[in-house]
């Protein structure tokens, strides 16, 4: 038998093996890969809401626990996965120069906002009112860190790479069976498929899928990530992840033209020299109406919990919620209101 059973391996459920792995407990995962949202994410750890210059939700916190985070993945992986980044938000007015300002005059973000206006230097970029530089930023690769920390698991027999199948979860006296494993607890890390799960299907996770093109433009030569009415995150050898849109109605996890047209157009207006296409990718980003996380165990049965509802927040949300879940879980300690799922209850029949 072992601990936990852990069902998804994206940015929520690696965080949480690895919080069962620092406290020495067993587990193993059921994964099909079939949620792209962690692998095609931009993967930026970034504090600010850069549409309104305000602190995004615990952000203070989950910096500090995310550097060390990756830090010791890298260690145990053997693999670079976080690169700091310098992060640059365009100016379209006078008026957004004065509300930078102002903000970085709060206490809550004069440590994340730098005061100092950054003049454009790059000649292929349309921004003449300049930038605002976020402090303590960086991006972690989390397509790489999939993939190795699979990889790791498959080395363990610790991994099985198949869909999982919800009715073949049996719900024991002492403990959960599930085809040939007996756990003592399952942790759901489905992302967007927890539409699918019939646990936990109560939830209001709305889905919005975010799709990103990969442009090559060789004269570019930017080493910062900017942000205008989308990103543009270098990933070296003259290659930027460029976007993402917001999408509510389509679910799939195919790349569209329409996307495509969108992202242009908002990148041709800020990026002026020659560029190619090199790729598109999409994922169906696990978004809450309350843009807050869902963590906690199930209404009724006590040995079911879940990890969920990052939305585009995962790389510095991840660490931060897997720790309080396992604290919950193994030491009672409560989970905060904002995030746990009690707070749907209501929705639960």
């Amino acid at each position: 038998m072992v601990d936990y059973l852990v069902v998804g391996l994206g940015l929520a459920g690696i965080s949480f093996c690895e919080r069962l792995k620092q406290n020495g407990l067993s587990f193993k995962v059921v994964s099909d890969d079939s949620q792209t949202s962690s692998q095609v994410a931009g993967g930026l750890y970034n504090p600010v809401i850069l549409k309104r210059f305000t602190l995004a939700w615990k952000a203070d916190e989950q910096l500090h626990l995310t550097k060390s985070f990756y830090s010791d993945l890298e260690s145990r992986l053997n693999v670079q996965l976080n690169y700091p980044l310098q992060v640059f938000r365009r100016f379209h007015s006078i008026e957004e120069q004065n509300q930078w300002f102002g903000a970085s005059d709060r206490d809550s973000l004069n440590h994340f906002l730098s005061p100092q206006l950054q003049k454009n230097s790059n000649q292929y970029l349309n921004a003449s009112l300049g930038f605002g530089e976020v402090l303590h930023t960086g991006r972690i690769d989390t397509s790489t860190l999939i993939e190795y920390y699979r990889k790791s698991l498959i080395k363990q027999n610790l991994l099985i790479q198949n869909r999982f199948e919800h009715n073949q979860l049996a719900m024991e006296q002492d403990y959960i069976s599930y085809q040939s494993i007996k756990a003592k607890r399952v942790v759901f890390c489905e992302g967007f498929g927890v539409k699918s799960n019939p646990y936990f299907n109560y939830l209001p996770i709305n889905g919005s899928k975010g799709e990103y093109l990969l442009v090559k433009a060789p004269e570019l030569k930017e080493t910062r990530a900017i942000k205008s009415s989308l990103f543009i995150i270098p990933l070296g050898e003259d290659v930027y992840q460029v976007g993402a849109n917001y999408e509510w109605k389509d679910k799939t996890n195919l790349p569209t033209e329409v996307a495509k047209r969108w992202i242009l157009e908002r990148f041709e207006d800020l990026v002026t020299c020659d560029y190619e296409i090199v790729g598109q990718i999409a994922g169906v980003r696990p978004t809450v109406a309350d843009r807050r996380p869902l963590v906690g165990r199930h209404p009724k049965h006590k040995r079911l919990f879940i990890l969920n509802g990052f939305g585009s927040r995962g790389v510095l949300i991840a660490p931060f919620a897997s720790s309080h879940l396992l604290k919950f879980i193994e030491n009672d300690e409560p989970i905060d209101d904002e995030m746990n799922v009690d707070r749907y209850e209501k929705k639960f029949s």
